[in-house]
């Protein structure tokens, strides 16, 4: 039987159109729920901060408290060849079961974004990744 958590959870996708695996998780005792707390609204809540995003400093931020209250990973790494634009930094959000897949791709599309808007945010990520220091 599952059992629900005491806080307001994100309610199952449409048998077939996600991977989710949002019950097996819900199934599993001890299981991390805390990315069922991100519901649909608080999914938009979470996409109009990201479109607030200004500097490296808040999108570390950002990267933190997703990992901290949600149990999320967001990686984000320039390729291997010339970044050009915020098109050639891979912006991936860890898979892991709960985790929308509707989810994965508007975080990452709402980063791009912001980064499009704050190409000084691009350069800062490049220099943490040292691909702008000396070789």
């Amino acid at each position: 039987m599952l059992q629900a958590p005491t806080f307001p959870i994100r309610t199952e996708c449409p048998p077939g159109a996600c991977v989710c695996q949002r019950d097996a998780l819900l199934a599993e005792p001890g299981g991390d729920t805390r990315i069922l707390r991100l519901t649909r609204e608080e999914e938009k809540k979470l996409l109009a901060h990201i479109d607030g995003i200004a500097s490296y400093a808040e999108l570390n931020k950002l990267s933190e408290r997703l990992r901290s209250q949600l149990g999320v990973v967001l990686q984000i790494t320039p390729s291997h060849n010339e970044v050009k634009s915020a098109r050639g930094l891979s912006i991936v959000l860890e898979d892991r079961p709960g985790l929308c897949r509707k989810t994965r791709q508007a975080v990452p599309s709402a980063i791009r974004r912001s980064l499009e808007r704050h190409p000084d945010i691009i350069y800062a990520i490049l220099d943490a990744h040292d691909l702008l220091g000396p070789n």
